[in-house]
């Protein structure tokens, strides 16, 4: 792997000529990359789940500014095997159960190929008609695989987005709910929002929240208990989100975990502004 040395740029010739899409150059390296893949997933038990590398190991094996000359993919893949793969951590290992079960399979891999043939930044229905109306399609399907009533679906009123991480998910349910708040009590009440989870969410809950604009002191990360096995006392939430109200704050959203029971919440006095979003597997 190499990096362009800025005292040479400018230079008449290089050790080679880069082709980014020479198709008979590709269909070579495509299955020597195939093959690689699937060698490391044959054998990746074989390799110790996390890391053995310390801090910084890879700036003493990769040069401060290394030639600008091009390697030959078979230099670069033996600098993956070499000195990438020693400082991987092996999510798809057998071995791995730290955190939450990867998404991976071959169908993915194949999927993401496609992906990056097309190359479809698809912001809107006119750049790319396809990749919006099949997300919208599998959208639907997912609801009805969750047996979601109508309104949920863009066959009904609703729809939905894909998202790539769960963070992202989190973060852009919580600046849609913070947003429809804003339009009713005024851009300038941003501070009185307050937003509700139980102290067993997602790690993600409390970043996102600062990043939507919400204030680190109303965020009320709720305490649970081994004895009540970890579910959160509606009646406690509540009384929290009751208190709340009487000081002139503005519940937003509450994030609740999947299978814990819907609260019957009484707002005392004033619209409810207050959204129930569902958390799952680290995902909203």
């Amino acid at each position: 792997m190499s990096i362009l040395d800025s005292n040479s740029i400018g230079s008449p010739s290089l050790d080679g000529e880069f082709k980014p899409l020479n198709s008979e150059e590709f269909r070579k390296q495509a299955h020597q990359m195939v093959d690689f893949i699937v060698d490391y997933y044959h054998n990746i038990e074989n390799y110790p789940v996390l890391s053995q590398v310390e801090p910084g190991y890879l700036r003493s094996l990769l040069s401060e500014m290394s030639s600008y000359l091009l390697e030959s993919f078979d230099d670069i893949v033996r600098d993956v095997e070499k000195d990438i793969i020693p400082g991987m951590t092996h999510w798809l290992s057998p071995n791995f159960f730290a955190f939450f079960p990867t998404t991976m399979s071959s169908v993915a891999f194949v999927g993401e190929m496609l992906c990056t043939t097309f190359n479809s930044i698809g912001f809107n229905w006119l750049v790319c008609p396809a990749a919006m109306e099949l997300e919208m399609v599998v959208m639907d399907w997912l609801a009805n695989m969750l047996k979601l009533p109508k309104s949920f679906m863009f066959s009904g009123t609703g729809g939905g987005v894909m998202q790539a991480t769960s963070s992202e998910a989190i973060l852009c349910t919580l600046i849609a709910a913070r947003d429809r708040a804003l339009k009713i009590i005024g851009v300038q009440n941003i501070a009185k929002l307050v937003v509700y989870a139980y102290d067993q969410a997602h790690s993600t809950y409390k970043k996102a929240c600062k990043l939507a604009g919400v204030l680190q002191c109303n965020i009320r990360l709720l305490p649970t208990t081994q004895a009540s096995n970890f579910s959160l006392s509606p009646t406690l939430l509540c009384t929290i989100i009751k208190a709340d109200v009487g000081v002139g704050l503005v519940p937003s959203t509450f994030a609740q975990p999947l299978g814990q029971p819907q609260p019957q919440l009484s707002i005392p006095s004033g619209p409810s502004l207050m959204w129930l979003t569902t958390t799952a597997c680290g995902s909203t």
